[in-house]
This record gives C-alpha cells, sequence and structure tokens, in this order.
C-alpha cells in the first residue's frame, strides 16, 4: 500500500510551478492558475485555455495537467481560470453567451499580456468541444493570437445536437419507432426555441425535462443558433491544430474537418486524427469501462489521453509558436465520467 501510494503521488506530480491567480472581468472576480515551466524567469509564451461545456474549475479537476506539463517542456506556460461561479469564481456560466466567453477570454489574454514573465506575441489559445464556438471568435477579434489548437470542435450547434442524439440513439440500439419520436421531441424543442419560450413553457410542453433545469434552458436558448463559420473566415491566417477523434459521438468530426479545410489556408491548418480515441480524446476501450478508466486517471493521468496526443500538441507549440503572428505587429493591435475533456453538451433535444 506504501508503494502503491508512491507510485500515486509520483504520477500526480508534475513539473509546473503553479501560481493562483486572479481576473477581473465585468465586476466578477474569476479564479484561476498560471502554470509555468519549472525553470526560467522568462518570459513564456503561453497558452489560454477555452473549457468546453459544464461546471468546468481551472485545473479541469486536475486532467489538465498532463497538457500544461507537455506544453512547459516546450517552453510554454498556461493559463486557466474556473468558470463564473466554479471553484472560488463569481458569477454564473450558464448566463454566459458565445460571446460572453470570448470577451472573457480575450480579457484572460489582455491580463497576460500585461506581466512581464509573459510574451505577449507568443500568446495562443487552446479549447475542446464547445470552445469550437469561442476560440474563432477570439482569434479573429485578436490578431496578435499566434496559434489555435482546437480539440474536439463543433461547427454549428443545431447540426451538432442532431448527430449528437442519433448516434447516440444507434448506440443505444434504439429502434426506428424510438428514433422518429426523439426526432418529433427535438423538432417541438426546437420551435419553442425559436419563439423563445419560456422554461415553463418548455416543460410544459415536452413533459419530462431530464437534466434541462432553467438555467441550463436560458444558456440553450442564448447559444443555440451559434455557428463558427464567420468567426473562421475572419480568422484566416491564424495557425491552427485541428485534434479530431475516431469515436466521437458528440461532434460529427467529418463535417467539422470539411468546413475548416473549406475556409482555412492549407498552409495555415494542421489535422490530425485519432482514430481510436473518443470526443474527450480517451482511448476507445478505456473510456467504456469505468473501472479501467478511474484507474488509469489515478496510477497513469499522462495515459488517459490518446497516444501521442501530447507530445504532437508540444510540437506544434515548437512549430508554430515562434516568430510574428500572421496579424498585425504589438502596434497596430486591434484590440470524469466522461473523460478529461469536457464534451458538447446537446441541449436542443
Amino acid at each position: 500500500m506504501i508503494g502503491l501510494g508512491g507510485v500515486v503521488v509520483w504520477q500526480n506530480t508534475y513539473a509546473l510551478r503553479e501560481e493562483r491567480v486572479v481576473l477581473r472581468h465585468h465586476g466578477h472576480r474569476l479564479e484561476g492558475v498560471l502554470a509555468r515551466p519549472p525553470a526560467g524567469d522568462g518570459p513564456f509564451g503561453l497558452v489560454v485555455f477555452v473549457h468546453g461545456d459544464g461546471r468546468v474549475d481551472a485545473t479541469h479537476d486536475t486532467f489538465y495537467r498532463p497538457l500544461w506539463e507537455s506544453f512547459a517542456r516546450a517552453g510554454y506556460a498556461s493559463l486557466s481560470f474556473s468558470k463564473p461561479g466554479v471553484a472560488g469564481s463569481e458569477g454564473d456560466w450558464l448566463e454566459q453567451s458565445m460571446d460572453d466567453r470570448a470577451a472573457e477570454t480575450l480579457a484572460a489574454v489582455a491580463w497576460a499580456r500585461a506581466r512581464p514573465d509573459i510574451d505577449g506575441d507568443r500568446i495562443g489559445l487552446w479549447g475542446a468541444s464547445q470552445a469550437g464556438w469561442v476560440l474563432p471568435k477570439v482569434a479573429a477579434k485578436d490578431r496578435r493570437v499566434q496559434f489555435v489548437i482546437a480539440v474536439s470542435p463543433a461547427v454549428n450547434w443545431l447540426r451538432q445536437g442532431r448527430y449528437n442524439l442519433l448516434a447516440e440513439l444507434r448506440g443505444e440500439g434504439a429502434d426506428q419507432l424510438r428514433i422518429e419520436e426523439a426526432m418529433r421531441r427535438r423538432d417541438t424543442t426546437l420551435r419553442l426555441l425559436r419563439r423563445g419560450a419560456s422554461y415553463e413553457e418548455y416543460r410544459a410542453t415536452v413533459g419530462d425535462t431530464g437534466d434541462i433545469t432553467p438555467g441550463r434552458w436560458r444558456f440553450i436558448t442564448k447559444n443555440h443558433t451559434a455557428d463558427a463559420v464567420a468567426d473562421l473566415r475572419a480568422m484566416r491566417g491564424t495557425p491552427v491544430l485541428l485534434v479530431l477523434a475516431g469515436h466521437d459521438v458528440n461532434v460529427d468530426v467529418t463535417e467539422t474537418e470539411t468546413v475548416y479545410r473549406e475556409i482555412l489556408p492549407a498552409s495555415t491548418l494542421s489535422v490530425e486524427h485519432y482514430a481510436d480515441a473518443t470526443h474527450s480524446l480517451v482511448d476507445h476501450d478505456t473510456e467504456r469501462s469505468p473501472l479501467r478508466l478511474a484507474a488509469t486517471a489515478v496510477l497513469a493521468p499522462r495515459k488517459l489521453y490518446a497516444a501521442g496526443f501530447l507530445d504532437r500538441q508540444a510540437r506544434f507549440l515548437r512549430r508554430h509558436g515562434a516568430g510574428e503572428g500572421p496579424g498585425p505587429k504589438p502596434s497596430e493591435n486591434c484590440s470524469p465520467p466522461t473523460g478529461p475533456v469536457v464534451g458538447c453538451r446537446h441541449g436542443d433535444r
């Protein structure tokens, strides 16, 4: 038992210097973590993290730390804030639109540029799942953003919801009658969303609302029209690493890759596929076994992620994170139950 405890401590110790930091944005205090390489004064390049859906703290229940460590080996610090209303951060993340989330990320970037230990011209973004609607907005508005790493992003909220619903039903072996009933319920929900129906009307119409709370309904109402296409067009020129999984039931990776390749120049887009990974970039067989997933998370957290995932992202930083960015020069600034990566929700059902 002592030996096992030592293994757990060793496997969960990372070559990082973590500093608790605070950002004030729109009258709210956001609690975060700045994780720097283990040695040196900098200035370091920086990766700003943009969460997926759900209640996510700054470390994502520690599952970001393997990523931070891999970035630190490439000479980069990582910055992540707990969502509003989570782990000491003030506010309520369910009250945010994707534009609100983008504004919050831009504030985090501006905060980081004011630090002497951060190189303001080597700041990029990392985001998963729902962050796919945030990352392009930020990169389009701040042309000094050096790169974007987009993990399992969707393009269109409504199409993503439909894809996810059908994928889960088929995975459960649902018959055609059940599928048709689910699609009718979804169509009813969409009609209510389009006319801005209240939660009370939604509940009275559909009956069992499942995990859709009043707060969640407001969040869906704000965001169900989200689509990344216009923002992707506006951020053309920013180097992008698109990471896609072969067993993704949340996001139609074929559509995502097609849209990204159609819009973004081939010279700036890198696409990596992980055939045996799920939406959360965890090995498919590992995620399907709760016991194996829990044991890996405790005993070997770095191995939760698909083979090569951590190293290839660090390699991308080394390749694209040095030198001048794609936009204006500084003086012209335009102003786990489901695994370690939070997945898209599908509240438009």
